[in-house]
């Protein structure tokens, strides 16, 4: 897998608590893996229940009585603004870990993760300077209104396909707000949400503002879930977990949590649509990251008249992508995550055959020259997927693509709404009544009309029924990390 980048060599990551690099407790530690090789080529500490008590009596005294609750909005909104630039000035060095670390082309990396992370560090910095309460008229001799505070110390325990994106996701407004944060990133990828800690040190967050746990979810994770100090918990996951994080916030001080989980999300094209323009779209939001995106458009819902046309386009366009070392810029899709997220992708392609769904492309491990190495899977493509099959209900969570026809709008909506999930959708047509009809009756939290993924650090993100509830960017993210007083005074 030659390659002209140099890979640099990788120090043992430490915990971070308190502005400080220090090992946990017991010494252990997590081997960090390259998907690609399927190799070690880091090592991070593996913090324990010990460790993230830690972290959070320095997120609490940070809170209470360090300087940051002395802080002025314009202060903290510098600050911000600080983070985002030494992200974007270290956005090569960030892209490369994360690309070494999940899997993910280092180009991909710099465009999608890297350059994002900044701007909504960017985005929030004008809040910190806009969040403010209300007066409102009520009867009688009384001035009332209302003040808008920070909820406190906040957990942040975030996913393995987007690390240093979902962390910046929570960081930021949580900041912006005065909050302060204990994060837990995935075991899989720690890396680059220890390197934002150093960064946002750098930019001058006080000590105990952030702090980072490393560690697996039963202990680490669980910990901050329980912990009676912690006042919220910010996941970005699996519903398993979520439903864990639930029952660990009523068991122990009733936190509050936002739940970004995962989708199933549908993608319908219909026969007046722009095809050329979808093609591309629809190739891209099954493939992009690998698969490995809660927004992918993993059900593709064809009309009948375009069904079998469209159909070939894609399988075509899928059997010449590029598939390999995610540090050559010729690379197109890079390794899944881990062998544990291949076996259960491969495991779901099975089950496809099974049901009877056909396969037009893929659908088997890459173990072509160096890929045997490596986590690698083919881009598939199955058609004549019935709606109720296993491949069309459940996350897959990898490049596999379900393509399910339809015969008029009625049908869409209802293959659209027949999932527990409701994340994202997209509706490719050329007839504003028919875009509108179908944004109000499709049962997610983000509809995309003629384009999908589209993204920005003021627009709100997120889902519902099993895909979660709160909302990550934009102004409604702010709801999430304040709490609202109501103050009365006679008059």
């Amino acid at each position: 897998m030659g390659t002209a980048v140099t890979i640099p060599t990788i120090q043992p990551g430490k915990l971070w608590i308190a502005g400080k690099s220090v090992p946990s407790a017991t010494g252990k530690d997590i081997d960090v893996i390259n998907p690609a090789t399927g190799a070690t080529f880091a090592r991070v500490e593996r913090g324990e229940a010990a460790d993230v008590d830690r972290a959070v009596q320095a997120a609490r005294r940070a809170f209470e009585s360090g300087p940051w609750p002395k802080m002025s909005a314009s202060e903290r909104s510098k600050i911000l603004w600080r983070i985002g630039e030494l992200v974007d000035k270290h956005r090569d060095e960030l892209a490369l870990l994360e690309s070494l670390n999940a899997g993910k082309t280092l180009k991909g990396a710099q465009r999608g993760d890297m350059k994002p992370a900044a701007d909504i560090f960017y985005y929030y910095a004008g809040w910190a300077r806009h969040t403010h309460g209300e007066v409102i008229p009520v009867d009688g001799p009384f001035l009332n209104y209302t003040l808008r505070e920070p909820v406190g110390v906040v957990g942040m325990v975030t996913a393995w396909n987007y690390p240093m994106l979902l962390a910046a996701w929570k960081v930021a407004p949580a900041l912006a707000t005065g909050c302060t944060c204990v994060l837990k990133p995935s075991e899989l990828t720690p890396l680059t949400t220890l390197r934002l800690a150093e960064l946002s040190a750098e930019a001058g967050v006080p000590e105990g503002v952030i702090n980072v746990v490393t560690g697996y979810g039963p202990e680490a994770g669980e910990a901050l879930a329980r912990h009676m100090d912690v006042d919220k918990i910010a996941f970005t996951g699996s519903i398993r977990t979520a439903r864990a994080l639930l029952k660990a916030s009523g068991e122990s001080n009733l936190k509050r949590l936002s739940l970004e989980l995962g989708g199933k999300s549908p993608n319908i094209i219909f026969p007046d649509a722009d095809l050329d323009a979808a093609l591309p779209a629809a190739f891209w939001a099954i493939y992009a990251n690998k698969g490995e995106v809660c927004s992918a458009g993993s059900r593709l819902l064809l009309h009948k008249d375009i069904h079998d046309q469209f159909l070939e386009r894609l399988v075509a366009k899928s059997k010449k992508m590029v598939v390999g070392n995610p540090l050559d810029p010729k690379t197109e899709m890079g390794p899944q995550i881990s062998q544990t997220q291949l076996d259960r992708i491969l495991g779901y392609i099975h089950s496809g055959v099974e049901e009877g769904a056909r396969l037009e492309c893929g659908g088997e491990r890459d173990t072509e020259g160096e890929k045997a190495k490596g986590f690698f899977c083919k881009p598939t493509v199955f058609a004549g997927v019935k709606p109720g099959m296993k491949i069309a209900q459940e996350e897959i969570f990898g490049p596999v693509l379900a393509a399910v026809k339809f015969s008029d709008e009625a049908e869409a909506v209802a293959i659209a709404n027949s999932t527990v999930y409701g994340l994202v959708s997209a509706v490719w047509t050329r007839y504003l009544g028919r875009a509108h009809r179908l944004a109000r009756e499709i049962k997610a939290g983000v509809v995309w009309v003629n384009t999908y993924n589209g993204f920005d650090s003021a627009a709100p993100f997120g889902g519902v029924k099993q895909s979660g509830f709160g909302r990550e960017m934009g102004a409604h993210a702010l709801e999430s990390y304040t709490q609202v007083k109501s103050v009365w005074i006679a008059i």
